[in-house]
């Protein structure tokens, strides 16, 4: 990537711009009106310690901020947006909790609500990835980079119309380091600052123990503000218990009302009239649609495409290459009612394949690993099931600058494996077929996953058998099985997980997490140089230097070989009925996927009805262009 700012790390999970919910009950204290707008604002504050009339003191207090230019506003939302509507869409599981943090929160729906909810002191630029202002308006970063200071704008409400103030954000770290919140990651994280310090009712500090790039975006970006009101009342297992299925209040323009969460059903997202930065011009033209609703069908792709095609949702991602060639072309795309986009943009392609257990038998041996490698032919795959539609991983940062070149070009090979296979000590068959070890154990092991994903297994499941390893297969429910992995209950794991702009290998290669349950680490991988590498990657301030270390690190990991990695693209496939307006991007930079449409995307009206008596009437809308490449077609411009 072409960027040199120093401080700058893009968490997509959580950072991204407009990754702004929190609903809960609206309970009243005495200085909380009936909504914001009742709220007086506080005049007595003085502007040294962070109330209004601070930003004519913050250049001579060494303060910073960002204002965005007017020609920068298409990428904070197109003018065009308008509010109002209703958009479906439909998940493949129901979140374990609607917590945002703690155990069992880092699914995929939680970082959604977190976007859309809660907010961050700061957030990053949509194009250049720069800070600019979040619930902090300034912020200072000492010559020695081992302080920040924050000042929160004293506008900011939570949902329930108390004012945020330093002490929030005192409490959320808090949270994050009780350790009975029984998330270890976190206090690893936020383990690298001392406990912030209140310099004023809207000013915070914080001291970092120890120097990283990172830690500005750590603190100041990823760690979203969760209110003290409440959290000052409870500890970290009460936070686990009372907060399950019900909201915090958040600061962001969505909240989730607790009638609106219907277990294993369905969830939905309610706009806040009364958000507090509604008219800031980074969120004015985002937020549009009055209600996003999630509606939860359970491990049936199938079920999930029909529903979608009967109009019961509003937007479809297309994860299956035969799907996208041969079952995309029916009436209403034909017709122009459903429109259909291959987008493409900067997102990284993250990992995918099979992560395996290297702690358990058979994969503790790297010898078998290899070999399940080799005979997973992934080429063949892409060629007869994929239509030839991806290229090959073979990196942990595959095609981004942080790819380490020398990494293995894995390519299908059955000699390899039983070569291997022979060495690891398994030489003989029994009489069923199956490859027998030394010491008499059948080389066999047991994939758990979904229903719906046996077009992908099936074939490796094969390839398996002609060598004699038993893959034996289980269907198991998407939220038992990501148990099983975080509890470290499994063999072998067939995994997809999305990727950074700026990598953060340490809270899933440090050894120190590898036998931690509710980690990233799931293979249980151990390096003491690694260990090294992330030490000096923390303190590198030149963007250079980390890209020789992260490719380092891969090469490293690439060797010890703890996945087999399967394939990639830098392209999302939608289909999506035409009753929306977009930016001309559709989505996001580097966010690339379906996210960028619950903030950036608005209900056209008007679209809606010609798309009604299209239906009705059994005549064609106009169609667009399949393929979008305005983030392709930007960077080459821009970088000419």
């Amino acid at each position: 990537m072409k960027r040199n700012q120093i401080f700058v790390l893009l968490i997509l999970a959580v950072s991204l711009v407009f990754w702004s919910c929190g609903g809960g009950d609206k309970q009243t204290a005495e200085t909380v009106g009936a909504d914001n707008s009742a709220i007086a604002k506080d005049m007595a504050t003085p502007a040294e310690a962070g109330g209004y009339g601070f930003e004519k003191l913050a250049g001579d207090l060494g303060y910073s901020t960002y204002e965005m230019k007017p020609e920068e506003q298409i990428f904070f939302g197109d003018p065009r947006a308008k509010k109002g509507g209703l958009f479906r869409h439909i998940t493949t599981r129901f979140p374990a909790t609607m917590r945002t943090e703690g155990q069992n929160a880092n699914y995929v729906e939680n970082s959604t609500i977190s976007g859309l909810c809660y907010e961050g002191l700061v957030n990053t630029h949509p194009l250049t990835l720069e800070f600019i202002p979040a619930l902090a308006t300034h912020w200072k970063i000492s010559d020695d980079k081992m302080k920040f200071w924050f000042r929160i704008n004293p506008d900011a409400r939570w949902s329930d119309g108390r004012e945020v103030i330093a002490e929030d954000v005192v409490a959320t770290w808090d949270l994050h380091m009780d350790e009975t919140i029984l998330s270890p990651s976190d206090q690893l994280v936020y383990g690298k600052f001392e406990r912030p310090v209140i310099e004023g009712k809207y000013i915070v500090s914080v001291v970092c123990k120890e120097l990283s790039w990172r830690n500005f975006l750590y603190f100041g970006g990823s760690m979203v503000i969760l209110p003290s009101y409440y959290l000052n009342q409870i500890d970290g297992t009460d936070y686990l218990k009372e907060y399950q299925f019900k909201m915090l209040p958040g600061t962001g323009p969505y909240e989730i009302k607790e009638d609106d969460i219907i277990s294993q059903e369905s969830f939905t997202l309610t706009r806040r009239a009364d958000y507090w930065a509604k008219d800031d011009p980074t969120n004015k033209y985002t937020a549009n649609f009055d209600k996003i609703k999630f509606i939860v069908v359970k491990d049936n792709n199938a079920l999930i495409f029909e529903k979608f095609k009967k109009g019961e949702a509003d937007f479809y991602t297309v994860s299956a290459a035969r799907e996208w060639v041969e079952e995309t072309d029916f009436e209403a795309v034909q017709k122009g009612w459903v429109q259909k986009n291959k987008i493409y943009s900067e997102k990284p392609a993250g990992t995918s394949g099979y992560a395996f257990n290297m702690r358990k038998w058979p994969f503790d041996d790297k010898r078998v690993r290899m070999a399940f490698t080799y005979l997973y032919n992934r080429e063949k795959m892409n060629e007869e099931m994929y239509y030839s539609e991806y290229s090959m991983m073979n990196s942990l940062y595959s095609g981004s600058v942080y790819e380490n070149p020398n990494n293995e070009k894995v390519v299908y090979s059955p000699e390899k494996a039983v070569k291997l296979l022979e060495e690891a000590g398994y030489t003989t068959r029994n009489d069923e077929g199956w490859l027998v070890h030394e010491d008499g154990r059948v080389l066999r092991f047991e994939l758990a996953i979904q229903k719906g994903l046996d077009y992908m297994v099936t074939p490796v499941q094969q390839m398996m058998k002609e060598y004699g390893i038993e893959m034996q297969i289980k269907y198991i429910d998407g939220n038992a099985n990501w148990k099983n992995l975080m509890e470290r209950n499994f063999t072998i794991f067939m995994q997809s997980w999305g990727g950074l702009v700026f990598p953060n290998p340490e809270t899933s290669l440090k050894s120190s997490l590898a036998d931690e349950n509710n980690t990233n680490n799931i293979g249980g991988f151990k390096s003491d140089r690694v260990d090294e590498l992330l030490v000096e990657y923390d303190v590198t301030f030149s963007q250079a230097r980390r890209v020789e270390i992260i490719r380092e690190i891969d090469g490293i990991y690439s060797d010890v070989h703890p996945a087999a990695w399967g394939i990639a693209r830098n392209y999302q496939r939608v289909l999506f009925w035409d009753k929306f307006g977009y930016p001309e991007y559709m989505v996001g930079r580097y966010t690339g996927d379906y996210r960028s449409v619950f903030t950036s995307w608005w209900f056209e009206e008007d679209k809606e009805k010609a798309l009604e008596e299209a239906m009705v009437n059994g005549t064609d809308l106009p169609k667009g262009e399949i393929n979008n490449m305005f983030w392709p077609d930007y960077l080459k411009a821009t970088s000419n």
